[in-house]
């Protein structure tokens, strides 16, 4: 549950630095001035003999793309994104590694966080066939049916690689007191600039005044 904004979400091999975090309605435009735009995607070969009169721009492509193997990759149009793992960070505490994809139709919550307490998200994910462009993580939260907070933050534009991604969001803290605690739902995604969508989950959390294990 996002209260503050504290420091920026970190990515690991991350290609462009275009970790911005925002906050605001969910629906409204995504307004990023840094926003890096590739014109219409095409295979990642294509692009590079596109570029071949353009000796800077294509050896930045290069440079992007790493050890990526082109022969095997670079025929694919669509970027694939796999999420590996979601975990929640706290200080002093074990990670919290939680299953995916979410059990939707659960009854209990699919995690507890305790009331005022500093936390982060950790993300790990590979990036396959395409580069991605703008990809950001938004998060949607309401209590008794009303909207009590929405957010969306910038991780960043990555190329396919062998090795995975691996992002924290910026910290955060819990609210609370009496009536922050109980039950609450939301929603989250992974979303690029085109509008792909390589993770939307429906789930239930807790706050309570102490820390419990994470549902099983």
């Amino acid at each position: 549950m996002s209260l503050a904004i504290g420091e920026r979400s970190r990515c690991s091999r991350d290609m462009l630095d275009e970790d911005e975090v925002v906050e605001e309605e969910e629906g409204e435009d995504w307004k990023d001035s840094k926003k890096l735009h590739l014109g219409p995607q095409v295979p990642l070969k294509q692009q590079l003999e596109k570029d071949k009169g353009d000796e800077s721009l294509r050896r930045w492509k290069e440079r992007l793309l790493g050890s990526v193997d082109l022969d095997s990759v670079g025929e694919h149009l669509e970027a694939e994104v796999k999420i590996l793992s979601l975990s929640i960070l706290s200080p002093g505490r074990p990670d919290i590694v939680l299953k995916l994809p979410a059990a939707t139709k659960s009854k209990g919550p699919w995690f507890t966080l305790k009331e005022g307490s500093p936390y982060r998200l950790k993300f790990s994910f590979f990036v396959r066939n395409n580069i991605v462009s703008g990809l950001r993580y938004t998060n949607t939260v309401w209590k008794a049916g009303i909207k009590v907070d929405s957010k969306k933050e910038m991780l960043g534009t990555f190329s396919p690689q062998l090795e995975p991604y691996i992002c924290e969001m910026h910290e955060e803290t819990t609210p609370s007191g009496i009536f922050v605690r109980g039950s609450y739902s939301a929603r989250s995604r992974l979303i690029d600039d085109d509008g792909n969508r390589y993770l939307e989950i429906n789930y239930a959390f807790d706050i309570r005044k102490d820390w419990v294990l994470p549902a099983s």
